[in-house]
């Protein structure tokens, strides 16, 4: 058994080439091989969100406070709000972030394919966040 006390890790930036805004990324686990499953909280300012991407495994996130958008290829944004829970299938493109007016923050919860639980693609541009 492991117990993580808050605190014990700093809190991390979100990287530009992953993340447009202030995001802030809170590592909520990382539990050693053979366990795939990593979690994070993570905070997007207004205005803030991840690039397009995808994952191996697929990725659940659980909305804990603020508003926020999300979108998958192809379809229209939609509002997220706390306490909803959205699904991403394996290797859906998508992206999540803040609204441009409202923070937001959701737990992020996903498993590792060769070490890394997400495939990074192309950021989201301001013209098409905004529309």
């Amino acid at each position: 058994m492991k117990i993580q006390r808050i605190g014990s890790k700093p809190s991390a930036k979100g990287p530009a080439d992953y993340f447009t805004g202030t995001v802030r990324i809170d590592a909520l686990n990382e539990p050693p091989e053979p366990a795939r499953v990593s979690m994070a909280l993570v905070t997007f300012e207004p205005g803030a969100r991840t690039a397009w991407h995808t994952h191996p495994y697929g990725q659940t996130i659980i909305i804990t406070a603020g508003a926020g958008w999300i979108q998958r290829e192809g379809d229209a944004k939609v509002n997220i709000f706390p306490g909803d829970v959205v699904y991403f299938e394996p290797n859906e493109k998508h992206w999540h972030g803040a609204t441009a007016t409202t923070a937001m923050s959701h737990i992020a919860v996903q498993e590792k394919e060769n070490g890394s639980p997400v495939n990074w693609m192309e950021q989201v541009t301001d013209e098409h966040y905004n529309s």
